[in-house]
């Protein structure tokens, strides 16, 4: 018996070992065939080969989000870029960067910030951004240094590469460009790296013409036109034949240029698929000269052969008569279609004009409505700060039960308040389909608990009973977007009890299905109000729409809560579902995938990333906080100090630092927003003289598109006003923590 139990055990075991390894190569082979359609994506990108470039790179990406493959999904997202680059869509390719180099930092792949940074220097160059370009070079040059790759020879070639380009471009010293190209030639081969040893050759031949080293530049010019052509670059093929035309007209050989140019135009229309010729092929087919010499040959046999004849004489006349004729009408056909054909093209340039100048306006009007929106946050942000500040202070006064409740409703709301304005954001964002989702592990059954707990006062008044079914059979932990889903829940929740009095309202959580740890749960939120007519239940989804002009009149509001709803559930692959009678109450319905977290990992998590205490580090440290707002550094001073640290305040840029000079501070808070010198300013100052002491922006400003240019001027970190306490306890801890282990 036990024999036979052992056997048991042996297969299983043997079952559960294939079963992994057959995970594991399939895994294997999915990365393999998304590493291999990026190659193919890029080759195609350098042949300029868009429409196949293009479908590799959606294929490579939905492998790769289908499998979570976040550094593939980065890579395409950079070669997505160079697509963008190449079409100057610049404007597209520096969001495909911003995307690639948001996840790239997440996994702190060091090689794939690195080529981001440089193909972002490309865009600034043909920006004529000179200094943005040179500082991202540099930020490229130190992230190919930290990750250690075998190539780093050839990458720093690259980099010189660039920075010749500059120097060509941009400062007009083909002296200064020839060094840095002579630099990248070393590490650079035509074996290794084709496309970009063929650019190298084609900028050296610029580098020499603009030095008048003509044959010289012949030779350069000639050496990447062979590497494009054995390699099908062909816009390096289209340069190329461009840059031999100036060189042979500076040299007076017109034939030579003329001829060179020719080419340059034939694969430049090639390339975009313009065929100029087509309607005189046409005609050529109809009328072609063969047809016209056999004719001829045939009339003059005839004449040769009846030349005594008076009628062959007539009939030769009126043929050939007819034969000017038919080819004047050609003749003229031609010339008026070729009119035609320039006024056409006239009027395509005309209109072309007038929508390069209603597109400039509307990005004007686009960047100055995306200012105004910043600058509006800004001052929202900063008293919302004070809010959430005291309110913090006066939980840890030890208050009543009944005023700590009040207290968690009125920090809940102060982030629900914050909330909302980054929804309104959102909703410009979404227009322009710049919103992403971010995933963090959370508890939805207390999340949804936080909601009731902020909406209960406004029931109350109402004499509203919620009631909430949560299933037990629902896991504890999710992975998902818990502040979007809060919004979601917030507006549909406050939606039911504005428009219900002396009634019910019913939450309800349940399981659709689980599959692995990925499940799909089914959100209800019922009540028994006023309800909503057939006729408007669509219209209601709308921005600033409501059910009617009365409901308007009597409940007020904005209209703006379900149209946030529907817009949020689209970007998280959802919708929303109405069933509603005027005068029966409305239920609200939609659903969700989450993945489902364990909470042993959790746990590891929490314990590896946070510090055990906070009090641990904080104790004892001196911290320094520049901020003008005298609110503002009251919260922050007392919250610091409430841990046990030495807190002193800045009221300006300047003073903080003469203080950091004389002083010996752990930690620096720094706002942005300041009277005299900015906190970008005094950061870069100080980081003159002190390139290590922990410097993190404490500032109300947005920046969903602005991280790179805190990190280049030196800041370790940023904290966005208001916070959350244990997400600025989390930060600094972690600075204190570093500068413990290095002691």
């Amino acid at each position: 018996m036990n024999k036979l139990k052992l056997t048991y055990f042996l297969l299983f075991s043997c079952f559960i070992i294939f079963s992994s390894s057959a995970q594991e190569q399939n895994r294997e082979e999915i990365t393999r065939q998304i590493d291999s359609l990026l190659k193919t994506a890029e080759l195609s990108v350098n042949r300029y080969e868009f429409d196949k470039a293009t479908n590799e790179l959606n294929r490579s990406l939905k492998l790769a989000k289908d499998n979570n493959h976040k550094r593939y999904i980065a890579l395409a997202s950079s070669i997505t870029s160079k697509l963008d680059y190449i079409k100057h869509d610049y404007s597209e390719a520096i969001t495909s960067l911003n995307r690639a180099i948001a996840i790239q930092r997440e996994l702190l792949d060091e090689t794939g910030l690195a080529y981001s940074y440089l193909s972002f220097s490309k865009i600034l160059v043909s920006q004529k951004e000179r200094q943005r370009a040179i500082d991202y070079l540099n930020l490229s040059e130190r992230h190919y240094k930290k990750s250690n790759e075998k190539k780093l020879d050839q990458y720093l070639s690259l980099l010189n590469l660039q920075r010749g380009i500059i120097f060509l471009n941009l400062d007009s010293l083909p002296d200064k460009a020839f060094q840095y190209f002579e630099k990248a030639k070393e590490n650079l081969d035509s074996l290794s790296n084709p496309y970009e040893y063929s650019r190298l050759n084609y900028y050296l031949a610029r580098t020499e013409l603009s030095r008048g080293h003509l044959d010289e530049a012949i030779n350069y010019a000639n050496i990447a036109l062979a590497i494009a052509q054995q390699n099908k670059f062909n816009g390096m093929v289209m340069s190329c034949y461009g840059i031999l035309s100036q060189i042979f007209e500076a040299k007076d050989d017109s034939a030579q240029a003329l001829s060179y140019l020719k080419l340059s135009n034939s694969e430049r229309d090639r390339l975009f698929n313009i065929n100029k010729k087509a309607l005189a092929q046409d005609v050529y087919s109809k009328y072609g000269n063969d047809a016209l010499r056999s004719e001829i040959k045939e009339l003059a046999a005839q004449r040769k052969e009846n030349e005594h004849s008076l009628k062959v004489n007539k009939l030769t006349t009126i043929l050939s008569v007819a034969l000017i004729t038919i080819l004047s009408l050609l003749t003229l056909s031609l010339y008026k279609n070729n009119n035609l054909r320039a006024r056409a093209n006239g009027l395509l340039q005309k209109k072309n004009r007038e929508l390069t100048l209603a597109k400039e306006n509307a990005e004007r009007a686009t960047t100055a409505k995306a200012q105004f929106l910043s600058t509006i946050t800004h001052e929202l942000r900063t008293p919302l700060y004070a809010v959430t500040g005291l309110t913090h202070l006066l939980l840890e006064e030890n208050p009543t039960p009944n005023q700590k409740e009040h207290l968690n409703s009125l920090k809940f709301s102060g982030e629900y308040l914050l909330s909302l304005i980054n929804n309104i954001l959102d909703l410009n964002k979404l227009e322009a389909n710049k919103v992403e989702i971010v995933n963090s592990s959370f508890d939805l059954k207390k999340r949804i608990s936080d909601v009731l707990v902020a909406l209960k006062n406004s029931a109350d008044d109402k004499n509203i009973q919620i009631h909430f079914d949560f299933e037990k059979s629902v896991p504890k932990k999710l992975k998902g977007d818990p502040l979007k889903l809060s919004q979601i829940l917030i507006n549909l929740i406050g939606n039911s009890i504005k428009f219900t009095e002396d009634g019910d309202i019913w939450i309800r959580v349940g399981l659709v299905k689980q599959v692995k740890d990925e499940v799909l749960l089914h959100f209800e939120i019922e009540d028994n109000g006023e309800g909503i007519s057939k006729e408007k239940q669509k219209a209601i989804f709308e921005n600033f729409t409501q059910g009617s002009t009365q409901i308007n009149r009597k409940f007020g509001g904005t209209g703006l809560g379900l149209s946030i709803v529907k817009n949020l559930l689209s970007l998280m692959d959802s919708e929303i579902t109405l069933e509603s009678d005027l005068g029966d109450g409305s239920k609200f319905s939609f659903d969700l995938k989450f993945v489902v977290i364990e909470p042993a990992a959790t746990t590891e998590e929490a314990t590896e990333e946070l510090p055990a205490k906070k009090e641990d580090y904080l104790a004892g440290k001196e911290i320094l906080v520049v901020e003008d707002n005298k609110i503002n550094q009251m919260i922050t001073k007392k919250i610091i100090e409430k841990n046990n640290a030495i807190c002193k305040v800045a009221d300006n840029g300047t003073t903080a630092i003469e203080m950091v000079k004389e002083g010996n501070f752990n930690l620096i808070l720094m706002d942005i927003h300041m009277p005299g010198i900015s906190g970008i300013e005094a950061t870069k100052e100080i980081r003159k003289f002190d390139k290590e002491i922990p410097i993190i922006a404490l500032t109300a400003v947005t920046l969903d598109e602005n991280l790179d240019e805190f990190y280049l001027n030196g800041f370790n970190d940023i904290i966005p006003k208001p916070y959350k306490t244990e997400e600025f306890f989390t930060k600094i801890n972690k600075y204190l923590a570093r500068q413990e282990a290095k002691a």
